[in-house]
Formats: C-alpha cells, structure tokens, sequence
C-alpha cells in the first residue's frame, strides 16, 4: 500500500519539463518508495544512493567529463539523501545543463545543507515538493472518510508514520527507534554532534510546550543550554523536517505580540515518543495539545499537498487574548479555535472582533463535520 497519489500525480505533471525534480521531507516518510513507484516500469534508470559513502565519493569531484563516465546519456537519474553529497546544488546543475535527456529525481531528508546549496545554482531549473508522513486525506483517500475518523484517537496518539501506520503491532517501537535514531541523522552528521541527548532534551522541552508561547532563554534555562545554541538546534529540527514554528499574526494593535513563536510536532506520534506518552486519550491531560497539534500539522500538510497560497499564524495580545491558528489567503483572513471538548464553548475575542471585523471564525472539535473539512477536501 502507497498513500502519496496527490504528490505523485503533481511531479508526474511536471515530468518532462527539463527541470530537476527535488523532493524534501523528514526520514522514513516514503521518498524513497516514491521514486521507486515513479520510475517502476520505466527503462535506462539510474540509482544512486548518497548514504553510500562509494557514491558521496563518485560525485565527490564536478566536471561534465568526470559525469560522462558514470551517467548514461538518457534516461532517468534518481540520486536519493542528496544531502550528504558536496556541493550538490553545483553538481546537480551541471546534470541539467550538460545531459539534457536525463530526467534528474532528487530526494533530501533535510533542507539545511541541501536547500540552502540548491537554490542559487538551480535558479529556474527544479521544482520542489515536500514529503511528510501521511495525511488524514490520504487515509481517508484509501479507505473512505469514515474509517479515517474512526482511528482518530489512534492518529492523537501514534501519528501517521508509514512504517507506524502499516505496522501497527510494532508501533511504539517504530517510533522508539525513530527518535532514537534516525531522525536526527542529518543533524549529527552535518554539526558534528557526538551525542543527541542534547538535542533529545530540548525536543523534550518542546513536546511539553506544544501550542504555548516559547522562550528561547527559558529552554535554555530547562536544558543547560545557551540561548543561540537552543535556537540553532530549533532551526535545524525546523529544516529536518521534525518541528516548525508559527509567527503572530498582527496587523492593526499595538499590543498584539509580533516576535514571539510557537512550535508544533509535523507528527503527533514523535512527540508523544519523545516524552515516552502513549496512554490513551481518557488517561491524558494533554488532550488539548494533542488535538491542536494534530490539526495544525494535518492543516499545514494540506496547504503543501496542493500547493495552495495560504500563509498560517496564530494570534495573541499581551493581555493574552489569543486565538489558537489564523490563515491569511489573498485579502481574507480566517480565525480558528480548536476544541477537544465539545462541551467548552468558544467565542472570538472581542478585541479581535474589532481589529479584524471581515475576519470568519470557526471553532474545530472532533465532530467530524467540523475537522474533516479542515484537514481534507473530503465533506462528511
């Protein structure tokens, strides 16, 4: 079984556009099995796998002439953890360049050294797509809307990790081993980090602070770390695809917070990993956080999955009037608040009323006519 028809169907509409194809995400989120089912069937397919220290070295060194003794003259290149190659934005704009009928797949399991590399010498030669752990809409794709929101109290608490997901008697140690290790591969790797119990601390302290304001001296404080240190840490979790950050939305008063930040999980099951938490929801009281979590990481996977032009917030005074997630899309502006309980009511704050009166504003609960249509273009 393989969920990602959307992300394939986008890349195959961009197949023969001479442009280098380049898809980013976490770890063991399918990249590689996505580039096997987009060239299954195809002829003259070329592998390359850069965790394998052999190719790092064959694309060690660049030049056109250096290329033509390991690339064939047509067909399809796949160099999958393009990461961990040197450079690899130069080289990959060489292929480009000087094969033209190669067609050239590419997969990153972190932006931080790849991106950052890629973007100045394939100015206008890549299109980019990011791979996250399945979604709600690709479940409920596979299986119909109704059972998807049948194993809702599951996805609050194990995710939607695909090895999780297709192995769910070994869930808990699939995320185990995750956190353990694989996640944080690139991270150590590319800043010489011997050891991840930093990095495992302040994650720690994230999961506990998820959908609240965070302060980089107050992490600092909780794991031993200096304030710069925790916030590199937090960009490169941010660019492996772990976490990411919210902004404050602000516009029209002077009390709305403009510099503070929140941070959610991509994955609510790497989380609860992380704190080692996988009672069920009645034994929990961290419900809230779980299910806020859930939908902004399910809503963030939709507005990537179709490509949609959709700029995510949250909102907050200094008085704390807060609304927990704010989107912004031409000259609309929509306001949610996320409740697990559907006996706590919900009303927009009267200060945002006023500041933003065109703005809508909804209240998500786990009535499934009112998250299905948040997290998915399915109805009920």
């Amino acid at each position: 079984m393989f969920i990602k028809r959307i992300i394939e169907s986008q890349i195959k509409a961009s197949w023969d556009d001479r442009r280098a194809i380049l898809i980013y995400g976490a770890r063991r989120t399918g990249k590689t099995t996505l580039l096997k089912q987009l060239t299954d069937g195809l002829e003259n397919v070329h592998w390359f796998n850069a965790d394998n220290v052999e190719v790092q070295n064959l694309f060690a060194r660049a030049s056109e002439s250096r290329f033509r003794l390991f690339l064939p003259g047509q067909g399809t290149v796949v160099i999958d953890e393009a990461q961990n190659i040197p450079d690899v934005g130069l080289k990959l704009k060489i292929i480009i360049d000087q094969f033209p009928n190669i067609r050239l797949l590419v997969s990153g399991s972190s932006s931080f050294d790849l991106s950052n590399k890629i973007n100045e010498p394939l100015t206008g030669r890549k299109w980019e797509f990011l791979l996250f752990p399945f979604s709600f809409e690709e479940m409920a794709g596979f299986h119909g809307a109704f059972t998807e929101h049948t194993y809702l109290p599951q996805r609050l608490i194990y995710g939607y990790y695909p090895e999780v997901v297709l192995n769910p008697d070994r869930k808990i140690d699939i995320l185990r081993e995750l956190t353990e290790s694989y996640l944080f591969k690139d991270i150590l790797i590319w800043n010489r980090i011997r050891k991840s119990d930093k990095i495992i601390r302040l994650l720690q302290a994230l999961a506990f602070q998820v959908g609240q304001l965070v302060s980089y001296n107050e992490l600092a404080q909780i794991t031993g770390l200096h304030h710069e240190t925790v916030e590199h840490y937090i960009d490169l979790l941010e660019q492996a695809f772990v976490l990411f950050r919210l902004t404050p939305y602000g516009r029209n008063l002077r009390n709305e917070l403009k510099r503070s930040r929140k941070i959610y999980f991509y994955d609510n099951g790497i989380r609860n990993a992380l704190i080692n938490n996988f009672n069920p929801l009645e034994l929990r009281n961290d419900t809230g956080a779980l299910w806020e979590n859930f939908l902004i990481s399910e809503r963030i996977k939709l507005i990537h999955n179709h490509r949609q032009q959709v700029n995510p917030y949250f909102w907050r005074t200094k008085q704390g009037s807060e609304i927990d997630y704010i989107e912004t899309s031409g000259d609309r502006l929509r306001a949610y608040e996320f409740k697990f309980n559907t006996r706590k009511k919900a009303k927009i704050p009267p200060a945002f009323a006023r500041a933003y009166p065109d703005a809508s504003f909804s209240v998500i609960s786990p009535a499934p006519e009112q998250y299905i249509p948040f997290v998915s273009q399915y109805t009920t």
